[in-house]
């Protein structure tokens, strides 16, 4: 096949068809592994370091010793894009605990797998960031921060997963879950923001949301714009009485929120707060500074 991508496996090149680790595999058996998505924005990859950082903070937490430095992780993003001649793309960086037995047990696994992948993704509607998406609460709690909590980016998705499904099952686009106690953790795969009253308010990671880079781009945007953003508990409640509300994360960037469980939010239209923030994030993408180029 001519023109396919080529997969990066462990230092080797390999053709999308042809891209393979074993079924023994620690990664595919148990989930046992950690991963990052990140963007490229005409020829930069955007947040790179963070993401970077964020992969090793993630091992480093389920005790997986990566066997490149991040120098040389940075390396092989950059060549694995540049061997597909790529300049706008979403890649997928993976370390699983690597090849071992059918025991779960991980000093089995001698030496991690470590997989890039560059391709496109594209997880919303087509006018989706103009008219909103509709979302509800999902009956699959997240997982507590004393189990296989999501502030680590694991391979195990399973919690996000059956979320994903009860969505699907009811016709809207998006899942939002709830912690333990009832309050809002995050989307399926993204952080979740509301706007009261000319007010930011977002979870805590305390809950077992994962701190995302494109939240803490939000974040900042709010320091320089001059908006209060408070870190607290949300309840159902105070999403349902929102004047707006949105997602952030790397593959989904900045998604309005229009209605949820039949509620609509605000007046069922991408807010101006939100969509400020909107504008001012697409300068960020677009301003080479904030990322690696190719």
């Amino acid at each position: 096949m001519t023109n396919e991508l080529q997969v990066y496996i462990d230092g080797e090149f390999y053709p999308k068809s042809q891209a393979k680790i074993s079924v023994y595999d620690h990664g595919f058996l148990y989930g046992d592994g950690v991963f990052e998505g990140i963007r490229e924005y005409n020829g930069v990859v955007f947040k790179l370091k963070e993401h970077i950082d964020r992969l090793y903070r993630s091992a480093h937490a389920i005790m997986l010793q990566i066997p490149l430095t991040k120098e040389e992780m940075t390396k092989a993003v950059v060549e694995t894009l540049r061997k597909n001649k790529m300049k706008d793309s979403y890649i997928r960086l993976i370390v699983s605990r690597g090849l071992g037995d059918l025991g779960l047990d991980p000093r089995k696994c001698p030496k991690p797998t470590i997989v890039i992948i560059t391709d496109t993704i594209n997880i919303k509607a087509g006018n989706a960031k103009e008219v909103g998406i509709t979302t509800m609460f999902s009956w699959v709690r997240r997982n507590p921060v004393d189990a296989t909590t999501h502030e680590i980016k694991s391979l195990n998705y399973l919690n996000s997963v059956l979320a994903k499904i009860e969505a699907n099952a009811n016709g809207v686009d998006e899942a939002i879950c709830l912690e333990a106690s009832g309050c809002i953790a995050e989307g399926v795969g993204e952080n979740i923001f509301i706007v009261k009253s000319g007010e930011i308010f977002t979870p805590p990671t305390s809950t077992g949301a994962l701190a995302g880079i494109t939240a803490d781009v939000v974040a900042e945007l709010c320091g320089k714009l001059g908006i209060d953003l408070i870190i607290t508990n949300l309840t159902p409640f105070m999403l349902f009485t929102a004047d707006e509300a949105f997602f952030t994360g790397t593959a989904m960037e900045m998604v309005p929120i229009r209605e949820v469980n039949k509620r609509t939010i605000g007046d069922g239209k991408p807010g101006p707060l939100t969509k400020k923030l909107m504008t001012e994030f697409q300068k960020v993408i677009e301003n080479p500074k904030n990322g690696t180029k190719i």
